[in-house]
């Protein structure tokens, strides 16, 4: 990748090689411990496999707006962020009992394989795949420290690490609390800032530029510019959740409605639908048996309500928001066009 010109192909697949090699490595080291660990170790690399690395590309932008150079190094730290990402999904898959991610079996039903002939299977299978998403966090804290920046610099972002952990878990546990309960759009999309938003745009963001140094005026632009736009990125995920091809998201499309998640999309079809209609949801929404024709019902009513129009409204409002915060900063022209792309492509994406 040229230094001054944003390519997100040839980006991606620096970070795919940086990854790749090194879960490689450590998927080697544990099965070095005893081989029956093979199943677990092809988790962690399956774990990495597939992405966009939006993650890794916002933090190699905060590093390079505040006018750093191309670095093999920062790449390799930038990397990081998408092994957070990684033990993200896998805990999240757990605790949605989600079955397919990217159109594989996720990690606690593909490992369901190493322990069939166990008593309790399916709970040892959980129990795997629970582990590989804490090897996994671990990983990233290591791959972060050894990337080969400098500890001077590594020690102005070791604050921001212990901020996006915080945040992530809290984001996860209110959506726990929060699932099965009477829809709420400003509780949902404080469960959209908190598990999402913050890790996937601002926190990463927010590393960069403390690795290179950001002063005080540009961290406060990151953070507006990010923050909406990463709540952006989920009221997306909502969408194609529920409106999108599975054979594109590479997720079942009934799985937010059976969980009863708090979701954005399902709160503002609920702050609008008169009490026949919230009747109705009610007769769906959480049903684990919820089928193909349940879905459509679903879909009928809140396409009736105008709650998809709402939720892509309240996308456009965040990524002008966002767009407006970033044109305020003044940033390298590289910087300014790559932060500007991702904003699109992180808000009008098909999967």
């Amino acid at each position: 990748m040229a230094a001054e010109r944003w390519e997100p192909a040839a980006f991606k697949e620096r970070v795919d090689t940086v990854l790749r090699a090194f879960v490689a490595e450590e998927a080697d080291r544990l099965t070095a411990i005893d081989p029956a660990l093979a199943p677990v170790a092809g988790q962690l690399e399956s774990a990495v496999a597939e992405g966009k690395r939006l993650r890794a590309a916002f933090c190699y932008w905060g590093w390079r707006a505040v006018g750093q150079p191309d670095s093999e190094a920062l790449v390799r730290a930038a990397a990081a962020m998408e092994l957070v990402h990684a033990a993200a999904v896998v805990h999240d898959d757990l605790i949605d009992d989600s079955p397919l991610r990217h159109g594989r079996p996720t990690a606690q039903v593909a490992l369901r394989s190493a322990v069939r002939r166990r008593p309790r299977a399916v709970s040892a299978a959980r129990s795997l795949a629970m582990l590989v998403g804490d090897l996994l966090m671990s990983l990233a804290g290591q791959l972060f420290t050894t990337s080969g920046l400098p500890s001077a610099y590594l020690g102005r972002a070791r604050p921001l690490w212990a901020a996006l952990a915080r945040e992530l878990v809290a984001g996860e546990c209110l959506e726990i609390l929060h699932t099965g309960g009477v829809p709420d759009t400003a509780a949902s999309l404080k469960v959209v800032r908190y598990k999402t938003a913050k890790y996937t745009v601002e926190q990463p963001l927010l590393i960069g530029g403390a690795l290179a140094g950001a002063g005080g005026r540009l961290r406060e632009g990151y953070t507006a510019y990010g923050l909406p736009l990463g709540e952006a990125f989920q009221l997306r995920d909502d969408l194609l959740g529920l409106f999108g091809e599975p054979a594109r998201t590479g997720k079942a499309n009934a799985d937010d409605l059976r969980a009863r998640r708090p979701t954005a999309l399902l709160a503002e079809a609920w702050r609008a639908a008169g009490d026949r209609e919230r009747a109705e949801l009610d007769a769906l929404l959480g049903r684990r048996d919820l089928d193909a024709e349940g879905v459509r019902a679903v879909c009928g009513l809140l396409r009736r309500l105008k709650a998809p129009d709402r939720v892509e409204a309240m996308i456009a409002e965040r990524v002008s928001e966002a767009l407006d915060a970033l044109d305020g900063l003044a940033l390298p022209p590289p910087a300014a066009a790559a932060l500007t792309a991702l904003a699109h492509s992180a808000a009008t994406r098909l999967s």
